[in-house]
């Protein structure tokens, strides 16, 4: 991309939560629910002395998306690096029981979900994991009716408990920049020491859990450019190729079978992981 091209450019990624859900709705559609006048602050972080949000950094936006009914969940990074409590995570499933109840009334609601996130809150791990669970039980319900569709752009990532959320989605979208995984660098190399995987090494980081290395590893199903328009397009992309006939989750077996020909002997390129996903995932 040149200068002038990357000047013009509409970055998804330079958007907050509220600002990506109302990009993703058709203009005119845009209606928050639960917003920051509900004022549903986290008790825990202030029980803590910690600084509060009042959406406690999730945005349930309610519109349309190509004329259809559409609920977009986006998750702010910049809030307590996207973490989930108590509060984000019940509005996060209950919007998706939600939309599912429409389904069952005839509503065609479909859902897209914004992960910008580290996993859950430690400050309310319990609460949080449990928030999790519900997160990951609304996702499979609603998408045996309509695509839950995840976007994953950067730059917090999808860590720990949502990385799991985000592979039960129908579809999952990337950027370049973005990153997908269990655990995070930085706890690998706390919990195994900087042999395993040097934190600071970026560029490893990148080719081994990056958009581009995920999508080619069928861990995502798109990787785009960062720009608005190309996000939204490739929702729409998916959400008209309807529910999959097998849902990545189902493939556990598969994945699983991949993970087994690693060589722990030495450490893992980009290239050998997408060679053994390759031949194991034809």
């Amino acid at each position: 991309m040149n200068i002038e091209n990357l000047l013009k450019r509409d970055s998804f990624i330079e958007r907050g939560a509220r600002s990506r859900a109302q990009a993703l709705l058709d203009p005119g559609t845009f209606r928050e629910l639960v917003g920051p006048f509900a004022r549903l602050h986290s008790p825990w972080l202030a029980m803590q002395h910690l600084v509060t949000q009042a959406d406690d950094g999730v945005v349930v936006a309610k519109g349309k998306l190509a004329g259809l009914p559409t609920v977009v969940l986006a998750i702010e990074g910049a809030f307590q690096g996207g973490s989930m409590g108590e509060i984000g995570a019940a509005k996060i499933a209950g919007a998706l029981e939600l939309a599912l109840r429409d389904n069952e009334r005839g509503i065609p609601t479909q859902a897209v979900i914004v992960f910008e996130t580290g996993g859950v809150r430690l400050q309310e791990a319990n609460l949080g994991l449990a928030g999790i669970a519900e997160i990951q039980s609304a996702i499979v319900a609603l998408r045996r009716r309509r695509p839950v569709i995840g976007i994953s752009a950067g730059t917090v990532g999808c860590y720990g408990g949502m990385s799991i959320a985000a592979g039960l989605c129908s579809y999952f979208v990337m950027t370049r920049e973005a990153r997908l995984g269990l655990n995070g660098p930085q706890v690998i190399e706390q919990e195994a020491g900087v042999a395993e995987l040097d934190a600071r090494q970026r560029a490893l980081i990148w080719s081994l859990t990056g958009g581009e290395q995920r999508a080619a590893t069928h861990l995502a199903d798109a990787c785009v450019d960062d720009d608005t328009a190309a996000v939204r397009a490739s929702v729409i992309d998916f959400f008209a190729r309807g529910v999959p006939a097998v849902h990545r989750s189902d493939r556990a077996a598969d994945f699983l079978a991949c993970l087994e020909r690693v060589d722990t002997d030495r450490q893992a390129t980009a290239q050998d992981v997408r060679e053994l996903y390759a031949k194991g995932l034809e």
